[in-house]
């Protein structure tokens, strides 16, 4: 495996999102849904305005839980079965270049696009609110927004993963969209529904790490337990163990979720 031909891919991805404007496309709408959050989020309680950081994160995680895993799958769905569709994978692959440095080099240029503009969009968000934020405000924004992109990078994995086992694009994207249904949507509500079908009798720690089974349950629990009035907030603190809590393990298991499917789609990709 060569670097260099996997960072030639990867920069001529990244460029090809860079010239269809796709970045400050996504950027923008990071920075205006997260502005709007910020200063009406509130409103239903009746205030308007920034009102401390702790509810601009929750308010903001449900943004994200909803927008970049869309945006990850709908990004990173066609990298590979796109390329079969026009024909071009088998001269790629006719040239000195290997499946797995294919594989990473589109996967690495996708990831960068998707975390600039997460970053570029929060970021600016970061810039306008911090006068009203705390140097402990913005270090627990800074952890949401590091946060937001491993979550994006582990769903974008699980895209690059369904654009290899798909044999059209068509089907891709209909996979795509379906995995976030599932995850997103239908994943609580099944172990909530369990939950009340035995009675409360299937719970307790079980229940709690079934969650890791969701990298965006993960990513709720890693930005809800940061701090404890958005914990308190969420209601996690009743269901979710302490032990649980340990950012250094969430951040593990966000990583397995991001290195994961890429195996099994380098697997598959052979």
């Amino acid at each position: 495996m060569e670097l260099t031909q996997i960072f030639t891919l990867a920069a001529k991805e990244f460029r090809d999102r860079m010239r269809n404007r796709w970045v400050l496309a996504v950027a923008l709408v990071f920075t205006v849904f997260s502005l709007v959050i910020a200063y009406f989020g509130g409103a239903q309680q009746g205030a308007v305005g920034f009102r401390s950081i702790e509810v601009t994160i929750a308010s903001l995680v449900s943004l994200v839980i909803y927008l970049i895993p869309l945006i990850a799958l709908l990004l990173g769905f066609d990298a590979i079965v796109g390329e079969r569709e026009r024909g071009s994978l088998d001269l790629l692959l006719a040239l000195p270049i290997t499946r797995l440095e294919l594989l990473l080099g589109k996967y690495l240029g996708l990831a960068a696009a998707l975390t600039l503009s997460t970053l570029a969009g929060f970021g600016l968000v970061a810039v306008l609110l911090y006068q009203q934020l705390s140097w402990a405000g913005l270090y627990h924004y800074f952890g949401f927004m590091i946060s937001s992109v491993l979550l994006g990078l582990a769903f974008l994995s699980l895209a690059v993963l369904l654009s290899v086992v798909a044999r059209e694009r068509t089907r891709a994207s209909g996979m795509a969209i379906a995995l976030w249904f599932f995850f997103v949507l239908v994943f609580d509500l099944l172990l909530l529904g369990v939950l009340v079908a035995t009675g409360g009798h299937f719970g307790g720690d079980v229940f709690a790490w079934l969650l890791l089974l969701n990298p965006a349950d993960v990513f709720r629990i890693l930005n809800v337990f940061s701090l404890d009035d958005v914990r308190t907030l969420y209601g996690l603190s009743t269901i979710v163990p302490a032990s649980l809590g340990s950012q250094g393990l969430l951040g593990g298991v966000m990583v397995l979720w991001i290195v994961l499917p890429l195996l099994v789609a380098r697997w598959r990709f052979r």
